[in-house]
């Protein structure tokens, strides 16, 4: 084999190392949409001039668009909050640690925050979702994502989500 076809193939094998570290360095990433429909149970009480919510949140949630991975498009989960919430004059924040159960008994945990609505009127309001990693195919992902959420009678409510993910 001549020096240049040696050194051709391997400038050609250097490359594709470089090309498949790339790869496995850019992990996995991508986007989806839910729609989540869920039953909550609040205690509420005065505390110094502020309403205390507290108490369980229980659903599902159901992919309605995906750009792939973990995420597939009609796969539905079980849901599970634990949310805590103080309204004062300043308005209304949330705080509530979810974990998500999918199908197949593998969990994504999130953890969602609102600023905005208020939840003794039926208001309802914007929100940020962060994704804090998970069981099974969610091991390691993380991500960000929007919701608005709306109140319904019967203390139910319907939250339509849009995220981002990534996963080393």
């Amino acid at each position: 084999m001549s020096l240049i076809r040696k050194m051709g193939t391997l400038i050609a094998f250097v490359f594709g190392v470089l090309f498949a570290a790339q790869v496995t360095i850019a992990g996995e990433s991508g986007t989806y949409e839910s729609v989540g429909s869920f039953v909550y149970d609040y205690t509420k009480f005065d505390f110094a001039n502020q309403m205390i919510i507290s108490g369980p949140l229980h659903g599902t949630e159901t992919i309605t668009k995906s750009s792939g991975g973990p995420f597939a498009v009609g796969e539905s989960s079980l849901m599970v909050c634990a949310v805590y919430g103080k309204k004062s004059d300043a308005g209304m924040d949330l705080e509530a640690p979810c974990a998500i159960t999918d199908a197949s008994g593998d969990v994504n945990f999130a953890l969602s925050k609102r600023s905005a609505g208020d939840t003794e009127t039926g208001g309802g309001g914007d929100g940020r979702q962060e994704i804090v990693g998970g069981t099974g195919k969610y091991a390691g992902i993380t991500g960000s994502c929007t919701y608005t959420v709306d109140y319904l009678a019967g203390n139910r409510a319907i939250a339509i989500n849009t995220c981002e993910w990534q996963k080393p």
